[in-house]
């Protein structure tokens, strides 16, 4: 019997021990998700959108996160048609949507109509993973950034987010909220780079954490210092670290055409374990 659509709801704290089982299942495809849930909680006040559940309670089977980004999470096609019915009566309210593949090609599949074309679509972007010591060597120089060093670091996070993204992340509110979350991966230890002479040559940042994994976000290489191998040896680093102090697997996604950040990561120890689609607004 499928379910209907009238099935989504809107999850709160009450919520919150199934909706971290469900989302526990799969621990690197929502290690996004799952670190917000654990920071915050499911009240739409703390965490700045709403989490939908697809199935009653006792019986959750999917969960939509609607936030700044909008993520399925186990989504099969009855709980995307459920969430995108509940998307399209809310209007537009994210900046993105990103998730695996077959779930965020189906919602977009259903709300194209509806919200009009998108900025740009990365249709496959895998994801990758490892929980193991990395196999290329580590460059000492890659630390841990300081809080006095932002002025030195936020140009390069500009110039990473402008250049993956496609806009600068001044767009809107001038960059505040950006700046801020800088700011903060900095003041909690998460936010590596090598810097010579004043300038950024390798940063980035681990953005997500739970007990299950982390996720590594932010991997920028100065344009000038490309090809010379920084890449492998900053991320292999960043592994080190995040094993060592965050969580037992790291994770990533990438954009399939980035070939050289591909390498590197395999490089590293990275395997491929999924597929993952963004469109952005």
């Amino acid at each position: 019997m499928m379910l209907r659509t009238s099935a989504s709801r809107v999850l709160d704290d009450n919520d919150r021990d199934e909706v971290l089982g469900l989302l526990d299942s799969d621990p690197v495809a929502n290690v996004f998700v799952a670190s917000r849930i654990r920071a915050v909680g499911l009240s739409p006040t703390r965490l700045g959108g709403q989490m939908w559940g697809f199935g009653p309670r006792g019986g959750l089977i999917s969960l939509c996160y609607a936030g700044a980004n909008l993520v399925p999470v186990n989504a099969g096609r009855e709980a995307v048609h459920a969430f995108a019915d509940r998307a399209r009566k809310q209007g537009r309210r994210c900046s993105s949507i990103v998730g695996p593949s077959a779930a965020v090609e189906l919602l977009w599949e259903r709300l194209e109509p509806h919200w009009g074309r998108a900025r740009a679509i990365r249709w496959a972007q895998p994801v990758m993973a490892t929980s193991s010591a990395p196999l290329v060597a580590s460059d000492p120089d890659v630390r841990r950034v300081r809080p006095e060093e932002f002025g030195t670091l936020l140009p390069a996070c500009v110039a990473m987010f402008t250049e993956e993204v496609g806009v600068s992340p001044d767009n809107g509110d001038g960059g505040a909220l950006y700046r801020s979350r800088v700011a903060e991966l900095i003041r909690i230890g998460r936010s590596y780079a090598r810097i010579e002479d004043g300038q950024v040559v390798f940063k980035a940042e681990i953005g997500a954490v739970t007990p299950q994994a982390c996720q590594i976000q932010g991997v920028w290489v100065d344009p000038l210092y490309r090809g010379r191998g920084h890449a492998a040896a900053g991320m292999a680093t960043v592994v080190e670290q995040a094993l060592k102090y965050f969580a037992p697997t790291v994770t990533l996604y990438v954009n399939d055409y980035n070939l050289p950040a591909r390498a590197a990561y395999k490089k590293v120890g990275f395997r491929e374990v999924d597929t993952f689609t963004s469109v952005l607004f």
